[in-house]
């Protein structure tokens, strides 16, 4: 399996936090876990490049760099109020036209929408910065509650954190769910956060915060292979049906219905990276009851069948795995990793993900 070339474009001063969220995930060799992803970084100018931290970092290479990158990743732009350099926008979009993903963390939105990249797309950016974006670049359809969203070949994300939140997807899309759990948990990090990103811009009073739903989500989690309602969620919460959908739509930002489908797929998806078993038995594991509301299911949701989705992320010829799951069963990952709810949002680019809307590794 050839290595996916990953190169961070550096833009003084430069955010140290965005730039670790695609080193960490791309960049750090774990025990256990094959090596994927070979990091680098690059600027215009090479040499010593300043932080918002304080130091200085030292960086050797050009933007030479970015012509032979499979992902381009832009970890933020500091200075978005000045004339963005003719040399970068160009290295940018030449990278762009030769088919490398441009992944920008926060600000280095307003980078690509310099670009041009994103007319008439939807990106997301900082709550902070959303307005700013939106109104700077009227031909962007800016979303300020997403935490991240992935156009296929453009991939932007909200402030901070949520930079590590667009990178593990970018793994589970490049590699599969149990890769991109692996690493997770590695971070000691949930795989994917649930909720949009105005819930840190407009925290609530301590006092008028809502019931975890944690412990019912456990709960869940552990009985995917039994019928389970909205009923039986409720009563396990002890509450009603109604309150139970609305602390859904508030904490996770979704139904119970389509949380409770998004598990079952994502345990799908798990059996079939990790075990033979026919899709008619894990249809029964995961309570989807058959092969044929399963395959319906999963194309839903993954926009690939299972037997596509096994042919990329499961087991070779031989019988080994293409990720490192010694040690970890089906349900343990099944749990590690709660599949994508309205957090954030991917969609497959023109020219990346072919006929079914799915973007296979590169």
């Amino acid at each position: 399996m050839s290595v996916h070339r990953v190169v961070a474009l550096i833009l003084p001063p430069q955010a140290t936090f965005e730039l670790a969220c695609a080193a960490e995930v791309f960049g750090v060799r774990r025990v256990g876990l094959p090596a994927r992803y070979e990091f680098g970084v690059c600027t215009e100018r090479p040499g010593a490049v300043p932080t918002l931290a304080g130091y200085d970092m030292v960086v050797s290479e050009g933007l030479a760099a970015l012509e032979a990158a499979d992902t381009v990743v832009i970890p933020g732009w500091q200075r978005r109020q000045e004339a963005a350099s003719p040399t970068v926008i160009d290295a940018v979009r030449q990278a762009h036209r030769r088919g490398a993903r441009i992944v920008a963390i926060c600000s280095g939105a307003f980078l690509l929408a310099r670009a041009g990249l994103l007319d008439h797309r939807r990106a997301t950016t900082h709550w902070r910065m959303a307005g700013e974006l939106a109104a700077r670049f009227p031909d962007v359809r800016v979303e300020p509650d997403t935490l991240y969203i992935d156009l296929g070949d453009i991939a932007t994300s909200a402030g901070t954190a949520a930079g590590i939140d667009l990178c593990l997807h970018l793994a589970r899309a490049d590699y599969g769910a149990a890769y991109a759990a692996q690493i997770a948990r590695h971070m000691v990090m949930p795989p994917h956060r649930e909720g949009g990103q105005l819930q840190y811009a407009t925290p609530a009073p301590a006092d008028r915060l809502p019931q975890s739903l944690a412990p019912v989500l456990d709960w869940a989690t552990e009985r995917l292979h039994e019928p389970l309602t909205i009923d039986d969620l409720a009563a396990r919460a002890k509450i009603s049906p109604r309150t139970l959908a609305r602390r859904f739509a508030d904490q996770l930002g979704v139904s119970p219905g389509r949380w409770l489908l998004q598990q079952r797929v994502t345990a799908a998806q798990a059996f079939l990276e990790e075990t033979d078993l026919p899709v008619e038995t894990i249809a029964t594991r995961v309570g989807l009851s058959s092969a044929a509301n399963l395959r319906r299911r999963f194309h839903s949701l993954v926009r690939t069948t299972p037997a596509a989705y096994r042919r990329s992320f499961g087991r070779d010829e031989g019988g080994a795995r293409s990720w490192p799951g010694a040690g970890h069963s089906v349900s343990e990952l099944a749990r590690s990793f709660p599949a994508p709810v309205g957090a954030g949002r991917a969609e497959p680019g023109p020219a990346a993900a072919g006929a079914t809307g799915w973007r296979p590794q590169r």
